[in-house]
């Protein structure tokens, strides 16, 4: 809107006029939901002339000021979900302590820009790589398995039992599905900083690890859809140029947990004996799972699941990454996600349900309820568990 308001305002439409300032306000206040690319007529995606992938420009602009001014102590925390999470657990359950204490979350705020009223996730005791190696679940060699599992930091770091759901799931529609080790944050919230060496760093990483699997067969599942975009999308321009062609290779082998069980569904491998039901759900459609252009087949799942309707919301939550945990991020980021939050409301369901974690905070936060993920939804309906969460809060 800033962009227009300069043009239509200030430049009576010419576009030559906008000033290196101004680029720059419009440039800062890009959070990378990619809607723009979706509805743009005038993209690759669209095969037109004009080429125009305003998202890729804004990249482009950031990894240009990072590269003259380097990252701020903020940035570097927040594009590094790893390490922080790493430090988390070695305090012993402190750090999510402290991120509840008023006078922690001040300094935060002062010294770091992490505004004190964002609710933060919590640090998970165990990882996710942990559990699964406890109970036998890392793959020792790359062959025999349909799927392998690419959890994301979050799920890793924060909300291990998503992916347990989701390997319970895969599990019980007979999915050989393998953990792999030493998997790395996808590169998301470095890329949306633009430190592109670290990016390429950590794609480096994960496409060591995942490229044996899908040289031998198997479909990279990623739980979280931003995860799943920048491994399908981003990764084949942004690595460096020696790991371009193995990076195409993976980003064909990326598939949504949702998308991939839609596909057992089209080969009769689909397992529908639910022994329980959600009942109404309202459900919320990622940002970055809408750009990645493969439907909701997470939200489709749960509509085969018997006695249960599905509403849909579509508009963008706001919460964009580490965009709502900043100073000047987060109450921008309930307005952008104002419309979200009351259509989730207004749907009167009995569970709430979205694909991104991330997502999943920001309403608990602004509209008194937290989603569940689609896999977690179907591991429940599967087992026959009571589905005891309230509809939506004020």
């Amino acid at each position: 809107p800033t962009l227009f308001d300069f043009l239509d305002e200030r430049h009576d439409g010419d576009v030559r006029k906008v000033t290196s300032e101004e680029t720059d306000a419009v440039m800062g206040q890009c959070f990378q939901c990619k809607l723009c690319e979706v509805q743009c007529p005038y993209t690759p995606r669209d095969e037109h002339e004009f080429q125009l992938d305003f998202p890729k420009l804004v990249h482009r602009w950031r990894a240009q000021k990072t590269r003259r001014e380097g990252l701020s102590s903020r940035d570097r925390l927040l594009s590094d979900p790893d390490a922080t999470a790493s430090m988390a657990r070695k305090s012993g359950g402190l750090a999510n302590q402290a991120n509840r204490m008023a006078i922690h979350r001040w300094f935060m705020e002062k010294f770091l820009g992490v505004h004190r009223e964002k609710l933060l996730p919590e640090f998970a005791s165990e990882t996710f790589e942990d559990w699964a190696r406890s109970g036998g679940r890392i793959a020792k060699e790359p062959d025999g398995h349909e799927a392998v599992l690419f959890p994301t930091c979050y799920v890793e770091n924060n909300e291990p039992a998503i992916g347990r759901d989701t390997l319970e799931v895969f599990e019980h529609n007979e999915v050989k599905t393998a953990c792999a080790a030493g998997l790395r944050c996808c590169g998301m919230p470095a890329w949306e900083k633009g430190d592109i060496e670290t990016v390429r760093e950590r794609a480096r990483a994960n496409l060591d690890i995942l490229e044996p699997f899908v040289d031998q067969g198997a479909k990279v599942v990623a739980i979280n859809p931003t995860c799943s975009m920048m491994l399908r999308r981003e990764y084949p321009e942004v690595v460096a140029l020696e790991d371009r062609e193995r990076a195409v290779k993976v980003a064909d082998a990326i598939r949504d947990p949702g998308e991939y069980l839609w596909a057992l569904r089209k080969e009769g491998r689909f397992q529908d004996d639910f022994q329980s039901s959600p009942g109404q759900v309202a459900y919320h459609t990622p940002c970055h799972l809408r750009t990645q252009a493969v439907g909701f087949k997470g939200r489709d799942l749960i509509k085969k699941i018997p006695d249960t309707k599905v509403g849909a919301v579509m508009e963008c939550c706001g919460h964009d990454g580490t965009w709502a945990m900043t100073v000047e991020g987060f109450e921008a980021s309930q307005r952008v996600g104002k419309k979200a939050f009351e259509g989730m409301i207004q749907q009167e369901a009995t569970v709430w349900s979205t694909d991104c974690p991330l997502a999943a905070l920001q309403f608990e936060q602004h509209a008194g309820t937290r989603p569940m993920h689609p896999m977690t939804i179907l591991a429940a309906a599967y087992r026959g568990d009571d589905f005891e969460q309230g509809g939506g809060g004020e």
